[in-house]
């Protein structure tokens, strides 16, 4: 009797043992393949997404401009710069398409390797769980478990049997508990699986609707470029007529600024303006753009004209381009200096300690010298110029002290 006690008492054991170690290797592989997995997928899609939801809306605002310009087929220098930053998000737009279209595959990849991971753990729980019933049976636990625990020759016995009981059980539950929670991982990674199909057929309708659409845009351009080609010496003529305004401006504006900061120089900011000049300062390449939503049309310093040959600009600031009826606003809290009239049009300048945000070609003004503005708060209404083709743009400066600054390094990407 006391031999067949011990072995029954060793075959139990050995099944806890042996059910423990099989448990544990499971959950040790899962929690390392997931883990694998997270790493190799990452948010790439998400953000690439994300990317690709900022171009279509800047598409979106160039043709609304585009639509804004004078109902005709004649060419203009406006209409060329629009449809040249249409096809240049248009290309970056495929671009991100064609490298979410890999990230997708990439992660059905990945979700597909999970899946037949967690399919062979599956199998695995279900073998534990069958050679569990087996031994039971075996052991003459699954017959009779209250024969088995009253048939105990002491007290001492039966508590163990008692406990024997409650761990066979507790494993029983734990197998059946993992069994279910695995397939449910399963059924997840299978989900995902065809979200992934579904968002690649839509992007790959996406890249090609786009293909298209840049192809038409090029053709497009082109023949504006030939028709404009006629033109050129005109074109240039207008230019340095434009060049000419914008160098008044830039002399008055800079004038005012430099007396403003001979008079500063005499005196000590306050501490509130010395705390707004900390704030800008600490803002920069964070601040909001002086216009809603817009593209910038004219970068700040040197550059070649994008179509006019021999032509080289030399930008004071930005020129960002809107929609008609868009506002002026100002990129950071401060106070309005200075409001004042050149070549018809009103220029704003506004005070952030010894920092100054410029606003020129309004035409109507909510703001007057004196008054202080919060960060976004309105400065005016844009221009919209119907000798330029209808076109909305924004002349935008940054100065400090009576240095001149680029404003794309300020305002956010």
């Amino acid at each position: 009797m006391a031999l067949k006690e011990h072995r029954t008492q060793s075959t139990e054991h050995r099944l806890i043992y042996k059910l423990g170690l099989s448990v544990k290797r499971s959950v040790s592989l899962t929690v390392c393949i997931l883990s694998a997995i997270a790493v190799l997928s990452a948010d790439s899609v998400k953000d690439l997404q994300k990317k690709q939801k900022k171009l279509q809306e800047e598409i979106e605002q160039t043709n609304k401009m585009l639509k804004q310009t004078k109902k005709d087929e004649t060419a203009t220098l406006n209409k060329l710069n629009l449809i040249g930053q249409n096809i240049k998000n248009q290309r970056q737009l495929i671009n991100t398409l064609d490298r979410e279209i890999g990230a997708l595959d990439r992660e059905m990849r990945n979700l597909g390797l999970t899946r037949d991971s967690l399919q062979v753990i599956l199998e695995g729980y279900k073998a534990d769980y069958a050679q569990m019933i087996r031994q039971t049976h075996y052991a003459r636990i699954q017959q009779s478990p209250l024969l088995f625990i009253l048939s105990s020759d002491s007290f001492q016995q039966l508590v163990r049997r008692a406990r024997y009981m409650q761990d066979f059980a507790h494993f029983r539950q734990e197998q059946v508990r993992r069994i279910q929670n695995t397939q449910a991982e399963i059924d997840t990674q299978n989900q995902l699986l065809q979200t992934n199909k579904r968002d690649k057929e839509t992007a790959l309708s996406s890249r090609k609707r786009e293909q298209e659409n840049l192809k038409r845009d090029e053709r497009k351009q082109q023949t504006m470029l030939n028709q404009l080609k006629s033109k050129e010496k005109d074109l240039n003529k207008k230019l340095q007529q434009q060049q000419k305004k914008v160098a008044e401006l830039n002399k008055k504006i800079d004038d005012m600024i430099r007396k403003q900061a001979e008079k500063a120089s005499k005196t000590t900011l306050t501490k509130e303006q010395q705390l707004i000049a900390g704030g800008f300062e600490a803002n920069k390449g964070r601040l909001p753009w002086p216009v809603e939503k817009g593209m910038i049309s004219g970068h700040f310093g040197k550059q070649p004209h994008p179509y006019l040959e021999h032509v080289i600009l030399d930008n004071k600031g930005v020129y960002i381009q809107t929609t008609s009826g868009a506002k002026a606003r100002a990129v950071y809290k401060g106070e309005v200096t200075n409001c004042f009239v050149v070549n018809g049009t009103y220029a704003v300048i506004v005070q952030h300690g010894n920092y100054r945000s410029v606003y020129s070609n309004l035409i109507k003004l909510n703001v007057k010298q004196g008054d202080k503005v919060d960060t976004k708060q309105a400065i005016g209404t844009i221009f919209t110029d119907p000798e330029q083709d209808e076109k909305t743009e924004l002349y935008f400066q940054i100065y400090k002290d009576r240095n001149i600054l680029n404003p794309e390094l300020w305002i956010t990407k």
